[in-house]
């Protein structure tokens, strides 16, 4: 009876405690214990198998939210920050952080798990895209997302953004590869012949015949059966270079071109491409064919090892010598990849307050820049501990102290088309006909057709003082979905063509922007959001304090600039002055 009722006792604990903690309805979760079969010689998991658990939790939660079918569309790019021993617990928790018509991204993150000590650490977080395949004729439409925590909300959020991402992703490297300061560098490079290792010897093809229990239940090829086998001949390709164990320590992003089924013949290739200094760079490839049929590309990765001495530091490696043609080209593209990465990591995996300001743009970064953006932005919106500082005549005054960091939000609704309020308050360069701050606004280079870059030139806070100019990339976006809103990122960026001068005191802005809400057809919420910098908050301050009201008449202003120019049916094509 003491066991039954001790029983009983856990149950309503745990009912209790699933009352008050929210769970996501697509939210998958597996646990495996790694046992020697799961690991190399060196008694660590296998990243290929790693890949296989997360790419089945991640498509259960898919179709979970599907209630259909789905396959692996892509996986984007992985950083392993840990690896995985014998014995311990691989924490797997998959969740669809947004679904678009057919497609859905879905949130996998993976943590590990010390039986013993009961300390727990993060391995990996990666985003994958699934596509649902219904068995019938009927078009997939997914049902929308509904988040419902803090967190689910900058997820949901930012799921747009990312998917942006991919979609130019090939565009990214091919605007790198074109640039003539890269060719510069690349063809200065030089390596002692003598030291170089030809890439040959590193060369791996490898045939798989896909078997019953490869297939997921669609009868397809499990995707993370492909990756694995993708991993697998990397790590062959990287161990000949070497001589020795190599660790993974990063993916750039799968892609599925195309499906695999039963009975195909997976042919496999890989080969390094380049090494830097401790590291290298692995490209693979997975072609398949069915009896006399052509190959079939179905994917293709590039995988980034280290070799680790006695004391887990990453060992020097030596120069490759790249073959003529192919091998040249693999080089170089190995060049802008790295460059690429090293932006990314750089500009996006950094939390906000770590990242410094004014980050030199480039092409080669400017999505990534645009990224960083635009979700720095959506995350301060979505902050859920604001505080009313004051309110006048329905504009109002928010704040939120964290740390070293004041923000303010701006608020007010007004009647105007929420989409004609995007247009007006994107162009930044009349935005001195509503703002006393901004003296000057000049449009310095358009990106393209959603970001461009601005000098902004404004007064000194103290009298007899310097102007300040501020270099600003300036990212739109309109809505992804109903009911999300139109977004003007602002943050602060180094442009090389124009460094600070004398004649200006340079500034920075960490994050601004607008967010533009339709309440109706004829009524929009418009929130102005700013992460205040030292060289921003002088002309804030009184406000903040509550011993003035500017911001009153600031957007009091705006709110007539607006209503002046509602009836304009010009587009926002801002040209370079």
């Amino acid at each position: 009876m003491a066991s039954e009722s001790h029983h009983k006792e856990n149950l309503h604990n745990l009912q209790l405690e699933d009352e008050g903690q929210h769970r996501n309805p697509s939210e998958v979760k597996m646990s495996q214990i790694v046992v020697p079969c799961h690991a190399n010689h060196c008694g660590e998991l296998s990243i290929g198998q790693l890949l296989k658990w997360m790419d089945c939790t991640a498509c259960l939660s898919a179709e979970r939210h599907a209630g259909c079918p789905c396959v692996t569309a892509s996986l984007d790019d992985i950083y392993f920050e840990h690896t995985i021993g014998v014995g311990q617990v691989v924490n797997i928790k998959a969740k669809v952080n947004r679904a678009f018509n057919s497609s859905m991204e879905v949130g996998i993150e993976v943590s590990c798990e010390d039986l013993y000590s009961g300390r727990h650490w993060r391995v990996c977080q990666a985003f994958a895209t699934f596509v649902a395949k219904r068995t019938d004729a009927n078009k997939v439409q997914l049902k929308q997302v509904v988040p419902c925590t803090h967190q689910e909300q900058v997820e949901h959020s930012l799921a747009a953004e990312r998917r942006r991402m991919r979609l130019i992703h090939h565009n990214i490297m091919q605007d790198l590869l074109n640039n003539k300061t890269l060719q510069r560098s690349i063809s200065e490079e030089s390596h002692d012949e003598d030291e170089a290792l030809s890439t040959e010897r590193t060369r791996v093809e490898s045939v798989e015949l896909v078997l019953p229990p490869h297939a997921n239940h669609q009868v397809n090829t499990f995707g993370g059966q492909i990756m694995a086998w993708m991993e697998n001949v990397a790590t062959i390709a990287a161990s000949r270079l070497c001589n020795a164990h190599p660790t993974l320590r990063a993916i750039d992003m799968f892609h599925f071109r195309g499906p695999s089924q039963v009975g195909d013949r997976l042919v496999l290739k890989a080969i390094v491409n380049n090494t830097f200094k401790n590291s290298m760079e692995v490209g693979v490839c997975a072609e398949a064919y069915h009896g006399d049929e052509p190959l079939r590309h179905i994917n293709s990765a590039f995988m980034t090892f280290e070799v680790l001495d006695e004391k887990g530091r990453p060992r020097p490696l030596p120069p490759i010598k790249p073959e003529p043609q192919e091998g040249q080209r693999r080089y170089q593209e190995a060049l802008a990849r790295k460059k690429i990465r090293l932006d990314r990591k750089y500009i996006i995996s950094c939390k906000q307050t770590e990242v410094p300001l004014s980050v030199p743009w480039d092409t080669s970064n400017q999505v990534y820049l645009s990224y960083n953006n635009v979700s720095a932005l959506k995350m301060l919106a979505a902050k859920n501990n604001w505080d009313l500082s004051s309110k006048k005549n329905k504009v109002s005054l928010y704040t939120v102290e964290e740390s070293q960091s004041l923000c303010f939000r701006v608020e007010f609704e007004m009647e105007i088309p929420a989409q004609r309020a995007f247009i007006l308050l994107s162009d930044l360069s009349r935005r001195h006909e509503w703002d006393q701050h901004y003296t000057l606004c000049k449009l310095l280079l358009r990106v393209d057709e959603d970001d461009f870059i601005y000098q902004v030139v404004t007064p000194s806070v103290s009298k007899g003082g310097k102007y300040q100019d501020f270099i600003l990339l300036a990212s739109r976006r309109p809505p992804c979905d109903s009911g999300d809103p139109y977004v003007i990122a602002l943050r602060s960026v180094a442009l090389p063509s124009h460094p600070p001068t004398e004649e200006f005191h340079r500034g920075e802005v960490v994050c601004a922007g607008f967010t533009i809400y339709e309440v109706s057809k004829s009524v929009s919420k418009i929130c102005y959001y700013n992460q205040t910098s030292p060289e921003v908050l002088p002309y804030i301050s009184t406000d903040i304090a509550g011993l003035s009201s500017s911001f009153y008449s600031i957007f009091c202003a705006c709110r007539q600039y607006l209503l002046d120019n509602i009836i304009s049916t010009s587009a926002f094509t801002p040209s370079v002055l």
